[in-house]
């Protein structure tokens, strides 16, 4: 045999041991396994939970008006009818399945009859002799007045002359919302198609307009403009505004009377006529950003020397299924494709319905594990706030770490202490002497109360107020303090310091 020979004989010897070891082929085998299937109904419970009180309302609003088969309840309708908000669920589960056992042979026309619509007619309108009995004066809006708007009153009453008006009402709406200058007498005047000098002399004017500094362009314009209306711009005060301001907020007030060749005292007594000026005059007014409300989610109030949490009814809405569809599904019987679109209808409007339900159980849960832990909270002050995780809590309630992050996103607390969100009761901190943990919000509040506390000639610095928390029982470092102190914005020692 040649070598080929042998090499293919080995050759194929190999590859016929190799079929048999791997066993090659197709075959059947059946595997269990468990995987979660993300269905649409569990996306749409996450995301109920996640929702605060205003995205679940505009939520349920556009749910509404997609699924016919949803209704929503008024609180006027459920105290008429004499309903508990909390057995409003079981209600629902009761009247479809009453409606289910209903006799089929009832007479719309007779019903739609005799049938009480609260006297409002079919446009919405109330029926002649309908007595409105929902006259509140306190829900009237108040339209609080802008920057612009403000200016623009007294603008109309300023003697300025016609080329300059149009110059000025351009001034006004380009300021900003803290009422300083954006654009530069050049930019204006190519803006505008005047001269500088126009735009100079509309300037002038609104700078005596009432709030005092606004249409600065810089903070020492401000300051100018306010110390003139005040007739104090003169001497001293005119040098340390015009090249000492730097100084005055690093409290460099011995640097000012070297210079200036008086007392450190005379310079304190500047410097604190200055810091009473508004370095913001536009901000006393209303912003044009919409302003948004806080409805708290859940209510702790202490009752016979426990706390009780219960949720806020007003901030959840209160759905049902409609009567009407589940008597028309009940007769949809000879029609397969309605029948199948109102079960559908139905079957999403209970999961909706549910979904909420669980919400509102989840949440009391968990900020019913948040009272337990915060308690010295709620007796003593923020100063007892102690360290919690979104672990402890999950523990606690037997849930996972995200869908207690979920339940206290955007969600508030309303309590005898006032409104805070629920996040904030969730915080790192520092241990004590005994092994327990401290809030960082605990430590903040304990370092306020030094600072106001301390002498102001001879204010505390980072190492001291270090030793003094460490004499209460915390062990802490001072770059810890000197951290919490810049989030607090209180100054150093040294910037804080009066002569």
């Amino acid at each position: 045999m040649t070598k080929k020979q042998v090499f293919v004989i080995c050759f194929f010897a190999a590859f016929l041991c190799y079929t048999i070891v791997m066993k090659l082929g197709y075959e059947l085998t059946i595997e269990q396994s468990q995987k979660l299937v993300m269905t649409p109904e569990l996306i749409q419970a996450i995301q109920i939970l996640q929702f605060n009180s205003q995205e679940l309302d505009s939520y349920v609003q556009e749910q509404v008006l997609v699924n016919p088969v949803l209704e929503q309840k008024e609180d006027t309708q459920r105290e008429a009818d004499g309903e508990n908000p909390a057995d409003s669920f079981e209600s629902d589960e009761t009247d479809f399945a009453d409606a289910q056992a209903a006799d089929a042979g009832l007479d719309w026309r007779e019903y739609i009859r005799n049938a009480n619509y609260g006297g409002v007619n079919y446009n919405g309108g109330r029926e002649k002799g309908s007595v409105e009995k929902d006259n509140n004066f306190g829900r009237t809006v108040v339209n609080e007045v802008t920057l612009p708007e403000h200016l623009m009153f007294q603008y109309q009453f300023a003697a300025i002359s016609k080329g300059c008006r149009r110059v000025g009402k351009y001034i006004i709406e380009s300021l900003d919302e803290n009422g300083y200058m954006t654009s530069s007498v050049s930019e204006i005047a190519a803006a505008t198609g005047v001269s500088e000098d126009k735009v100079d002399e509309a300037l002038d004017i609104i700078h005596g307009f009432e709030p005092a500094g606004v249409g600065a362009r810089d903070l020492q314009e401000c300051l100018t403009i306010q110390l003139k209306a005040r007739s104090q711009y003169q001497g001293d005060v005119a040098r340390i505004v015009e090249g000492h301001l730097e100084d005055i907020a690093a409290n460099r007030l011995s640097v000012i009377a070297k210079e200036l060749g008086i007392s450190v005292k005379q310079v304190q007594e500047i410097a604190d006529m200055i810091k009473g000026l508004e370095p913001k005059p536009g901000r006393q007014f209303a912003s044009e950003q919409k302003t948004r409300y806080v409805i708290p989610d859940v209510l702790v109030e202490k009752v016979d020397g426990k706390y009780v949490v219960t949720i806020n009814e007003d901030s959840v809405p209160r759905l049902t299924v409609s009567t009407y569809y589940r008597n028309l599904l009940k007769e949809a019987d000879s029609d397969d494709k309605l029948a199948e679109y109102l079960s559908d209808r139905v079957n999403a409007a209970n999961w909706l319905i549910k979904s909420i339900e669980q919400r509102k159980q989840t949440i009391f849960n968990v900020v019913t594990a948040v009272v337990k832990y915060q308690q010295d909270f709620f007796d003593r002050g923020s100063k007892y706030l102690k360290v919690l995780t979104l672990k402890d809590v999950a523990e606690e309630v037997g849930i996972h770490e995200s869908t207690v992050s979920r339940s206290i996103s955007g969600k508030y607390l309303q309590c005898p202490r006032g409104v805070f969100e629920i996040k904030y009761f969730f915080s790192a901190g520092v241990s004590n002497q005994e092994g327990e943990g401290i809030s960082s919000k605990s430590i903040k509040e304990f370092i306020k109360e030094l600072v106001e506390k301390e002498k102001p000639e001879k204010p505390l610095s980072d190492q001291k107020m270090v030793e003094l928390l460490q004499a209460e029982g915390f062990n802490i470092s001072r770059r810890t303090v000197a951290k919490y102190r810049d989030e607090l914005g209180i100054l150093s020692s040294s910037k804080r310091k009066r002569y």
